[in-house]
């Protein structure tokens, strides 16, 4: 399966909007609530208000679970006056429920929040991952990966295919 996702020079690519500092595989959360609050400390590091960003992730969950099976979650959000998109990458200490289609738990999550009306965008990214995450080999080496560095240089490498 080629799993080299190639979208238009104008959208950017999911790898792309990753950075060491968006990739954390130590987490100890042990349900959704916990997450998306690791995740709004993540990005309010960067001086983004934590409460919209976490208000938006739980508001589509809502919605339906964002886990896609396989271990493999992509929680998005659209926000408000965010400006770009934003990524991160987490991998919780111990897998969580997550409403998978599968009925496994989940401890790989990819983070995605887009500005409230980038649609397009927003699309392009949920389709490039779900493509990323496809590959086995590749949630291997996510789950092998024995730090956040180690992720960090794997996600770089997908992105360098």
């Amino acid at each position: 399966m080629n799993t080299n996702v190639t979208f238009p020079s104008s959208a950017p690519s999911i790898l792309s909007l990753l950075t060491p500092a968006h990739v954390e595989t130590d987490v100890a959360a042990h349900n959704r609530s916990e997450l998306f609050a690791e995740v709004g400390a993540l990005f309010a590091r960067e001086g983004l208000a934590a409460r919209p960003l976490i208000d938006a992730l739980e508001a589509r969950e809502k919605l339906g679970s964002t886990a896609l099976g396989q271990g493999v979650a992509i929680p998005h959000g659209r926000i408000k006056n965010l400006g770009p998109a934003r990524a991160a990458f987490l991998r919780t200490q111990s897998p969580i429920d997550f409403d998978a289609p599968d009925n496994k738990p989940v401890d790989l999550f990819f983070v995605l929040l887009v500005p409230e009306h980038a649609t397009e965008q927003h699309l392009q990214l949920l389709s490039e991952l779900a493509q990323l995450v496809d590959d086995r080999d590749f949630r291997d080496g996510l789950h092998a990966a024995a730090d956040d560095a180690a992720v960090f240089s794997l996600l770089q490498s997908k992105l360098h295919r």
